[in-house]
């Protein structure tokens, strides 16, 4: 129902704005601007999951073998006490379990390929479990909003834009990232768990987010005592090794069961070209509604009206140029992506805008992107406090990363 309403107020404000551009101010190509952006936008969706579709052939392939070589079902005792505690509607050795931690450790290593195939896996078994098959259940939503919070704790794709856009040190912003996306993490977590009424306190979970805390904070200091030019090399092979290594491990499990290695792959591929396709209709609906309110100048007006705000109380107005990346990250991956390299071109990489919005690009995810692709995958439409709850992850993650920001580059 979430979506529903959002995808209308997307549409209609955008329509509102471009006819206030159009009759009050003149801008006479504004209507043609947004219907070239619902084609565009369309095809852009279109070529997204075709894009998908190979990854995910690949991705649940390797977790079909996974599965039949039980890994799966060892990963899901693993990390049963403290998942047993936030996902408490969910059988204790549940297959979703496994699946959910591959891709929470996936998308911790900014392995992205990897993280949404298995996402959309763990998806899909957790709709086997849901009674109300349009309606997402609360196990569902504590997922997604996992994923929408983007934990991560290798940046190799934002260290990589700012390679290719320049900057002396792509590395230089490794650490506000990793700080800002734990708090949004953290605050993702505890929005879903207050509203589920799922005792925080209780001490596995304590002790499992105190000993995360205590990784993250050894991660940090491990890596930050590295040289500068090497960070983004040790990063980018740290991820490679772990990918590889679990698609080793994968087949060698399977063998040690005497499994088909093939014939389970094939399997699995065939599962991921059938949720590919699903996926098209709820990803093209979302991008071209994004698209026009985009093309209207709703979203240049946004962040006008916030810059007025934030001098008229006197506060340094330096962020603002950065704010479109900011309001753009829940709403479309990559347009906020291409709007952090037109701040790196305008602005320079090195540049206090152009740090800033590489902070807020690794602070956090895509909410209604991932909203789309993943309740899409399994036919949810009531998306009860899946948008709220992600949207408090996004807002904390972006004001860590800008305040951040502050704090290592003004």
């Amino acid at each position: 129902m979430a979506l529903n309403y959002i995808w209308i107020f997307f549409i209609v404000a955008a329509f509102v704005v471009g006819c206030i551009q159009f009759f009050f101010m003149g801008q006479t190509e504004v209507f043609t601007e947004m219907m070239n952006s619902t084609f565009s936008s369309a095809k852009s969706g279109f070529e997204i999951s075709l894009g998908l579709t190979g990854v995910l052939a690949l991705w649940l392939g390797i977790m079909k073998i996974g599965e039949r070589g039980g890994v799966i079902e060892r990963l899901s005792r693993i990390v049963a006490p403290f998942f047993c505690r936030i996902f408490p509607e969910l059988p204790r050795n549940h297959p979703a379990m496994g699946s959910m931690f591959m891709n929470v450790a996936a998308n911790m290593l900014g392995l992205d390929n990897a993280a949404t195939p298995l996402g959309l896996k763990a998806m899909k078994e957790l709709q086997d479990a849901n009674a109300h098959k349009d309606r997402a259940s609360n196990p569902m939503i504590m997922f997604l909003v996992l994923n929408t919070s983007g934990l991560t704790l290798i940046p190799v794709s934002v260290m990589v834009y700012r390679a290719q856009m320049g900057a002396a040190n792509p590395a230089d912003v490794f650490l506000p990232i990793l700080i800002a996306t734990f708090f949004s993490s953290l605050a993702g977590l505890i929005a879903v768990a207050v509203v589920q009424r799922i005792r925080l306190w209780d001490r596995v979970i304590l002790t499992t987010l105190g000993g995360l805390t205590a990784l993250i904070v050894a991660l940090t200091y491990g890596l930050s005592r590295l040289p500068k030019e090497q960070l983004s090399n040790v990063s980018s092979l740290i991820s490679s090794v772990v990918l590889l290594s679990i698609i080793v491990g994968f087949i060698i499990a399977a063998m040690r069961h005497g499994v088909n290695v093939y014939e389970a792959f094939i399997d699995g591929a065939k599962d991921g070209f059938k949720t590919a396709v699903g996926i098209i209709p709820y990803l093209i609906a979302i991008l071209v509604a994004i698209g026009m309110f985009r093309a209207s100048g709703a979203m240049q007006l946004l962040t006008d009206g916030v810059a007025w705000l934030v001098g008229a109380v006197g506060l340094n107005t330096d962020f603002v140029e950065a704010l479109p990346t900011a309001l753009m990250k829940p709403l479309s991956g990559s347009g906020a992506r291409g709007m952090m390299i037109d701040a790196m071109a305008q602005h320079g990489a090195d540049s206090f805008v152009g740090r800033a919005v590489s902070c807020i690009q690794g602070s956090t995810d895509t909410t209604f992107y991932i909203l789309a692709v993943y309740f899409g995958s399994v036919g949810i439409k009531n998306t009860r406090h899946a948008v709220p709850c992600g949207l408090i992850a996004d807002v904390v993650g972006i004001a860590a990363a800008l305040g951040l920001a502050y704090i290592f580059f003004h």
